[in-house]
């Protein structure tokens, strides 16, 4: 009998989400690689094995074990498109909204986005941290064990810095794992001559973030940045060596789709709105398309991304929460999912693949976490149901009682 940091055992269900090394898609999405009655070691934070209990009992004492009790065991989520660190609070424009003034509306009258930059601009980095680590909390607690993080409240040299100086502070503090991404270009700061912040980005802003960002994403929507000015910055971030995002058809398709597979985009994000042939373009491509239901919940729309499109093109999906303080103020993966059961056509099965193995592909973590496989980080949640389909049947609901990040219980 073999020693091992943790033994994972008695899991009605193990979900280990094994499979090809690429993301899923079509029926893919439904093989959750499942194990009866599962168990799973670790050992130096990564999976050793994982299997059926008895057998694993028979071969590894756990210095710590963990009794999952006829409950659902799988990947820690992976977020892969949030906007966690900012000031302020805008529960105002949810009433606003609610009177039939619309998010677009807003942001072109100055407020939205132009307002959490205001208060972030007024927030110390220390305010930041303190506010910032309550959501990594909040997070951490519903089973996120991965999280990618964007600036784009600050729209000036030195509040973006700020901004992700505080993602480099939680990243270095843990537990997440933390990913930041640059998106200077989320809307044009009402001070400033476009042209002028135009050149910014292009020009100083690509190298001033190079070594605090990986990715660089661009918010191409009406309102905020044309499909012309967000080619200009992605080439220009291609060039200074980010990986490349882009928000694209949340209200409009603008086509920022084609251009962005055309550029090596690694994900379009939101996606409500995009036509056929860009969605055969992202599958030649091998972007992730990363879905936001709650983004679209929260914004009372009904226009969800159709799954069964992105399925028919053979597109890879992932899901995220798109945390942030205008569109959705949501910490929790299970509500995704629970609207993408609900709202978008997704199994539970799939749900559950683009909320883990799937998300991590879209910020190029997929060799690393997304799955329970041996030798990839031991990140995994106990949840107090028995199965994937009870996930989105108890909405609304916190079901993960635990948390395990590399290897260690954590929450």
């Amino acid at each position: 009998m073999k020693d091992v940091d943790l033994l994972v055992v008695n899991a009605f269900e193990l979900l280990t989400l094994a499979g090809p090394e690429r993301p899923r898609t079509r029926r893919e999405m439904r093989d959750t690689a499942s194990v009866p009655n599962g168990a799973a070691a670790a050992d130096g934070g990564v999976v050793v094995e994982t299997g059926d209990t008895a057998d694993l009992a028979r071969k590894y004492r756990g210095r710590k074990t963990v009794d999952a009790a006829g409950r659902l065991v799988m990947p820690g989520f992976v977020d892969p498109h949030t906007h966690l660190v900012f000031a302020g609070s805008r529960e105002n424009e949810m009433v606003r909204r609610l009177s039939g003034v619309t998010y677009l509306d807003i942001l072109k009258q100055g407020g939205g986005i132009h307002n959490t930059v205001a208060a972030t601009r007024n927030a110390s980095i220390d305010d930041l941290m303190e506010s910032a680590r309550r959501r990594t909390r909040r997070i951490l607690e519903h089973g996120t064990t991965t999280v990618e993080i964007k600036s784009g409240y600050g729209l000036d040299a030195e509040t973006e810095e700020k901004i992700l100086d505080a993602i480099g502070r939680l990243k270095q503090e843990g537990p997440l794992d933390v990913i930041a991404t640059f998106l200077g270009a989320h809307a044009v700061p009402s001070s400033v001559k476009r042209e002028d912040y135009m050149d910014w980005l292009v020009r100083d802003a690509m190298i001033r973030f190079k070594n605090k960002a990986e990715f660089c994403d661009v918010f191409c929507e009406d309102g905020a940045f044309t499909l012309d000015e967000s080619e200009r910055i992605l080439r220009s971030a291609k060039e200074s060596g980010y990986t490349l995002k882009i928000h694209a058809g949340q209200f409009n398709d603008l086509e920022a789709v084609r251009m962005a597979a055309s550029m090596g985009a690694i994900s379009a994000d939101h996606l409500d709105h995009v036509s056929a042939d860009q969605l055969d373009l992202m599958r030649e491509k091998g972007m992730v398309a990363v879905l936001l239901p709650g983004a679209t919940f929260f914004l009372g729309s009904d226009a969800y991304p159709d799954y069964q499109k992105f399925e028919e093109h053979g597109v890879p999906v992932a899901l995220a929460t798109d945390f942030n303080p205008g569109s959705c103020p949501c910490y929790s993966m299970q509500m995704m999912i629970a609207l993408a059961v609900l709202r978008m056509g997704m199994t539970a099965e799939e749900a559950v693949t683009a909320c883990t193995v799937n998300a991590a592909w879209a910020v190029d973590r997929g060799k690393r976490v997304g799955s329970l496989e041996p030798g990839k980080q031991a990140d995994l949640i106990v949840l107090d149901v028995r199965n994937a389909a009870q996930i989105p049947y108890y909405f609304g609901t916190n079901l993960v009682r635990t948390v395990v990040k590399k290897g260690r219980v954590v929450e």
